[in-house]
């Protein structure tokens, strides 16, 4: 089974992550879920995304680093959202990184830079008309990603909505965030 750690949206760790995370505990991998908000929950996504603006985006990924300190080396990274910046910069940069599961967004990769790794093994899932992850350039890089990497996938969903995998928000879409379980844990599954 998998060690995941899991980075949490613009919302801050919501009861809708902890129950993603504690989906993938039940099928018998072991989870991470660190809190880059220190305790904040924000009822929008715009006063989240302030807070992280506020405390800097650089910050927020160097809570995300050094979260993956703690455990052993060889991590899936699972990041929603604003949670992909940390998890694709670790699996990009970290040696020991088993895989990817970059949800509701995508960096360009020379972001962080070089080329993604031959070894790490990436998904990437979000709505087809999100106007965050659709409308602001995300899909592209998602693409991009696939077409470089050795082993990558794109999964896009009919939809507009952001944060649908997140059960605890408005916006969630049980159907597509159900698609999105199954194929987080076969993907997780194929992780020696």
């Amino acid at each position: 089974m998998a060690e995941v750690l899991v980075f949490h949206h613009g919302h801050g760790l919501t009861t809708g992550i902890q129950e993603f995370a504690e989906l993938l505990r039940q099928a018998g991998h072991t989870v991470h879920v660190p809190d880059l908000f220190e305790g904040q929950v924000f009822d929008s996504l715009e006063e989240g995304i302030g807070y992280a603006e506020k405390a800097g985006f650089g910050t927020i990924i160097a809570r995300g680093t050094a979260a993956a300190e703690r455990p052993p080396a060889e991590l899936v990274y699972l990041g929603f959202s604003l949670g992909v910046l940390p998890a694709q910069k670790l699996a990009q940069t970290r040696p020991g990184a088993k895989g990817a599961l970059l949800l509701e967004a995508c960096v360009p990769v020379p972001e962080f830079g070089g080329a993604w790794p031959q070894d790490v093994p990436v998904q990437v899932h979000g709505m087809d008309a999100d106007p965050f992850f659709a409308g602001e350039g995300d899909v592209d890089a998602a693409r991009a990603l696939v077409e470089t990497a050795a082993d990558a996938e794109l999964f896009l969903y009919p939809g507009d909505r952001h944060l649908f995998t997140d059960s605890s928000l408005p916006s969630h879409d049980e159907h597509a965030a159900t698609q999105a379980i199954h194929r987080v844990l076969g993907f997780l599954d194929r992780i020696k």
